[in-house]
């Protein structure tokens, strides 16, 4: 047996490097049997390894595991208490619950306190051991002379027992609060302040009870771990949105925020940091005014170097966010996505962002922009979190219908610079190679189009900054995406509407039309090429649709040079695949050729004779433009559209269209090769206003201005590109060039403002002093209040604009609040929620059979009776064996029928043949019971296995199979027979 342990015990060890032991299960059992306590508790550990629920010899273990348990020894008694937890099953808890009931009285209190967590483990899957084993543990819970080991495995057991039904637990109350105050086990006390959190919605009067042990617990102990579960328990347990004292409740906030605070500084230790901002986002959905004061702790975490940390921090921000601390949040992280992804870096399509020119490109970059500093700078954002942050940037500030935005030219530069700053959407698994799905080629620039194009949908004062931001991305992508690679950005779609729908707001339109006309051929997807050919002919009409100017010959051949450009483009599409591209693109080209009939056939006009331009371009082309403006939506507003009567919507146009559309012919449209002459010809310059004309080093920040500032101190310098900056710098001169209060620097001329041309005029080219007025100032009359200074900035005044709501028709749930598509981010927190409360415990095992459990045996909610269980499966298997037998009867028959007759095709029909006739004989006898019948078909079926056809199977071998029809049709006779024999 010494040397059947030692190979056990080195099998064991090659078991834990993956291999299978289940084949020495009964060399396990048979060590597991020896006397010797090393031996057995080899064979103990081995059965630890490798038995499971399905493991044959299981069953011959439990004699034994009874034995062990009725040991005198502690050392033996504590082996089988320690196997069970991992071996149990439902029927071998049954069978050793009695034997470990008596372990709860035992001297060692080593025993009992293993003896109560074996228990909790027999209750995930027979439940009934809870209810038989509760009023012992309940009287050791309330025993004080207890062992302390004993009492926190009881706690442990009630806690774990408690979220599933506290309704059970509440009169423990008053001794889990005595342990609570005297115990002096952090652990356990973290035990007890999770059951409290479960009790406290069940019985309010707790958390008067319960506020001053916990804030003397915050307050003086050391340990972090039992500081974070008091905070958490006190969130949980709703103390912090008691109403019957808002003022303990805010005390106890501002307590635990203050503690938060001090975890989240604790340099080194992410652990406490990722926390901290955890309950800090449980805390701003009650206090967000206490959580909104720590804010510069807070936008530290954004750039830590742990991602998880930036998750909990980014989630927390975008619940703090106000119009006080909008731009500043947005600026931090502008600029981080700035340090770890560069606009210039918005590369050639077909190229990944995972490539290894990319990352170098993108650790050269860094290495330059950002402070050495900062440790998180270095660090390469994944495409998974930059999306992740640009999402939030989307949302935060199109919270509450742009509630929060005070400056929506700063909005739309940032939307501008979101479009260079997004990552190329990924069509293959990173790890893999393989394809991905659709669905999971997220295209984040789509999202910012369209926060684009609401803007200049619902801020009409600032449709022409939209147009010009729209204008500026078309160029941007342009000039980045080389001649012959196709145009892919998402927010491609949304530009283009917005210059074709607000063409009238364009600052050049010839030069945004010519940006739309290289843009056609290029662009890869069929639902971008319908809107822009829109765009295309909208812009055409706001340039040629003038009815006051004259139509000079210059007129006349510009007109003649943009329609033959425009039909060259077009053309090409006529023949498109995608229906809608080629419908559009045919309906234009033809308007268009009668449109350069009408405008060659009109004389132009001279000094003498004074002509009209043609109506198409006045007045016919443009008509189909004007009318109705387009305004938002609400979401559910089309719900409440009423249907007509007599449509159906889910009826097909046309029943053959897939066979007619199989039918048509594929047309690949040939790409043009990249000449001199169509580069010359049709391919628009860079403009020299836009940076990526300029030298890269330009575009590069000073590594010491972002190492001076600050998070409070953050320039638009720092996330925005050169060229946004010149635009709004020149806006800025535009708008302040006659304000006296403004002072512009030297180094640029400008003319005289009308305040200037006032002095000089009144006091000549030499300035007199004594000429300018003084006004007297009465100090009396000021408050002293107003002389002192002020302790924090002022808020920016909110730009005046008028923000439209969303259209929705009367009964509509949306009403006038605003949803925006990137709003649907806050759905991927719901849906990890979801998956996280389907999970099992540690202990794969579904414990959900307690939660309908009660431990009172009066209570008429039955939960989980296992006996019953049993029996039923008892019952089924003896069904099913039953129904197995008489199948195997009836082969049997079959077969000695086939071997008889010697006919092994129709042996089916011999059989039914021979069942009809024995009813027929049946029949003939007089008045006899149904009895009579059953030796009959005996008895024949022995003479045909005795090899002596009797007369009715002569009959069977002789008879037609037509026969067997009308034989069946009296099969209700011999029914009839034994009912009246029976009366």
């Amino acid at each position: 047996m010494d040397l059947k342990a030692t190979a056990l015990l080195k099998l064991i060890y090659l078991e834990m490097f993956g291999h299978d032991m289940s084949w020495a299960s009964f060399h396990v059992l048979e060590v597991m049997s020896s006397p010797k306590y090393h031996q057995k508790r080899v064979g103990y550990l081995g059965a630890v390894q490798s038995f499971r629920q399905d493991t044959e010899v299981l069953m011959l273990a439990t004699n034994l595991l009874k034995k062990d348990l009725a040991a005198t020894t502690p050392t033996i008694i504590s082996l089988p208490i320690a196997a069970l937890p991992h071996v149990i099953t439902p029927s071998l808890a049954l069978s050793t619950l009695a034997d470990l009931l008596p372990r709860l009285n035992h001297s060692h209190s080593n025993i009992r306190k293993k003896t109560l967590v074996t228990l909790y483990r027999l209750a995930l899957v027979y439940p009934e051991a809870l209810r038989a084993a509760w009023p012992k543990i309940k009287d050791r819970l309330m025993d004080p002379d207890e062992d302390p080991s004993v009492t926190a495995a009881i706690v442990n057991v009630v806690c774990e027992l408690g979220w599933r039904r506290p309704q059970d637990f509440l009169p423990l109350a008053p001794r889990l609060f005595e342990l609570l105050v005297d115990g002096g086990n952090n652990w356990m006390a973290i035990k007890l302040i999770k059951l409290f959190a479960t009790l406290t919605p069940l019985e309010p009067r707790l958390v008067r009870k319960l506020l001053p042990p916990l804030t003397n617990i915050i307050r003086t102990t050391p340990a972090m771990s039992l500081l974070y579960e008091c905070i958490n328990g006190i969130i949980q347990g709703g103390i912090l949105d008691n109403t019957d004292d808002v003022a303990g409740a805010d005390e106890i906030a501002t307590l635990c925020v203050n503690k938060l605070r001090g975890m989240v500084m604790v340099n080194g230790d992410a652990n406490l940091k990722y926390v901290a901002l955890l309950a800090f986002n449980k805390i701003v959905l009650t206090h967000p005014h206490l959580v909104s004061q720590q804010e510069d702790v807070i936008l530290e975490c954004i750039d830590s170097s742990d991602i998880t940390i930036r998750v909990q921090a980014l989630n927390l921000v975008k619940g703090m966010v106000t119009s006080d601390n909008l731009v500043l949040v947005v600026s931090r992280l502008m600029k981080q996505l700035k340090s770890s992804s560069p606009s210039k870096d918005r590369r050639l399509p077909g190229s990944s962002a995972l490539t290894p020119e990319t990352e170098s490109d993108d650790e050269s970059q860094t290495a330059i922009i950002a402070p050495t500093v900062q440790e998180t700078q270095t660090v390469l954002l994944p495409d998974d979190y930059r999306i992740d942050i640009i999402e939030r940037i989307l949302f935060m500030c199109s919270k509450d219908n742009y509630s929060s935005v005070l400056d929506f030219d700063w909005y739309i530069d940032v939307l501008t610079q979101l479009v260079r700053m997004a990552p190329v959407p990924r069509t293959f698994d990173a790890n893999t190679g393989a394809a991905l799905p659709i669905r999971q080629q997220v295209d984040v620039s789509e999202k910012i189009g369209d926060a684009l194009r609401n803007v200049a949908v619902k801020v009409r004062a600032m449709r022409a900054t939209a147009v010009r931001a729209a204008d500026i991305i078309l160029d941007q992508l342009l000039s980045d995406n080389p001649a012959g690679h196709p145009l892919t950005s998402g927010a491609l779609k949304s530009a283009i509407w917005i210059i074709g729908e607000y063409s009238v707001q364009l600052a050049i339109p010839d030069d945004s039309l010519n940006g739309l006309l290289q843009a056609i051929p290029r662009i890869g997807k069929p639902e971008i090429s319908a809107v822009a050919l829109h765009a295309a002919a909208k812009v055409f009409s706001s340039i040629a649709g003038s009815e006051h100017e004259p139509w000079t010959s210059e007129r006349k051949s510009r007109i003649a040079l943009l329609l033959a450009r425009i039909l060259d483009v077009l053309e090409p599409l006529a023949l498109h695949p995608n229906l809608e591209v080629q419908e559009r693109a045919v309906e234009y080209i033809e308007l268009l050729k009668l449109t350069a009939e009408a405008a060659s056939g009109q004389p132009a006009s001279t000094d003498e004779n004074d002509q009209e331009p043609p109506l198409l371009l006045t007045q016919a082309i443009p008509s189909l433009f004007n009318g109705w403006e387009l305004n938002a939506v609400a979401v559910n507003a089309q719900k409440n559209v009423p249907l007509l009567e007599g449509l159906d919507l889910d009826e097909p146009i046309h029943g053959d269209l897939n066979r007619l559309l199989f039918q048509t012919d594929i047309i690949t449209l040939q790409s043009e090769e990249a000449d001199d002459f169509e580069v010359y010809y049709h391919q628009r310059p860079p403009p020299s206003s836009i940076s990526s004309s300029a030298p890269a080093i330009s575009r590069l920040a000073d590594p010491d201005d972002d190492m001076a500032s600050s998070y409070q101190q953050l320039s638009e310098e720092s996330y925005l590109d050169a060229d946004i900056l010149a635009k709004r710098k020149a806006d800025r001169m535009e708008k302040n060039k006659d304000d006296p209060f403004y002072i512009p620097s030297d180094n640029i001329l400008r003319t005289s403002t009308p305040i200037h041309n006032i002095l000089q005029n009144n006091n000549g080219p030499d300035l007199d002093i004594d000429s300018i007025p003084v006004m007297q100032l009465d100090l009396e009359k000021i408050g002293g209040s107003s002389l002192t200074a002020p302790t924090r900035p002022q808020p920016r005044p909110r730009q005046r604009v008028l923000v439209a709501a969303d259209e929705t028709i009367e009964g509509s749930e949306s009403g006038t609040g605003r949803q925006n598509d990137s709003e649907n981010g806050s759905s991927t927190l719901t849906k990890a929620k979801t998956k996280k409360s389907k999970q099992h415990s540690l202990l794969q095992v579904d414990s959900s059979t307690i939660g309908s459990f009660s431990l009172e045996e009066g209570d008429g909610s039955k939960g989980f009776d296992y006996e019953r269980q049993q029996r039923e499966e008892a019952e089924m298997q003896q069904a099913v064996k039953e129904v197995e037998r008489l199948r195997l009867e009836m082969q049997r028959a079959n077969e000695r029928i086939q071997m008889a007759q010697g006919a092994d095709v129709q042996g089916v029909v011999i059989k039914k043949k021979k069942k009809a006739v024995s009813k027929k004989t049946a029949e003939g006898e007089d008045g006899e019971a149904a009895t009579k019948v059953k030796p009959k078909k005996k008895k024949k079926a022995q003479t045909s296995e005795g090899g002596e056809p009797s007369g009715t199977a002569a009959d069977t071998l002789g008879g037609a199979p037509v026969k067997v029809a009308p034989k069946k049709k009296k099969k209700k006779a011999p029914v009839v027979v034994e009912a009246e024999a029976a009366g």
